[in-house]
């Protein structure tokens, strides 16, 4: 798991944005809050992050440059 937290961090910032698009959105980002130890955040990304949650993936990108694990 540790490589894979360390590919989606190495990412460029538009590679990241566009994997936070909806459809996307809800199998990388939520495998990646998994391995980095928020299952239950990760679960509901999974879930419901395709439609909904993509919106603060993108948003704290945008604004963060990384992604948030909390809501």
């Amino acid at each position: 798991m540790k490589s894979y937290i360390k590919l989606i961090d190495d990412l460029p910032l538009v590679l990241k944005v566009v994997l936070a698009l909806p459809g996307i959105d809800n199998i990388v980002y939520g495998i990646y809050r998994i391995a980095k130890g928020q299952l239950i955040i990760g679960i509901l990304w999974i879930i419901f992050g395709g439609f909904i949650l993509c919106i603060i993936d993108i948003y704290t990108l945008l604004t963060q440059g990384k992604i948030t694990f909390l809501v």
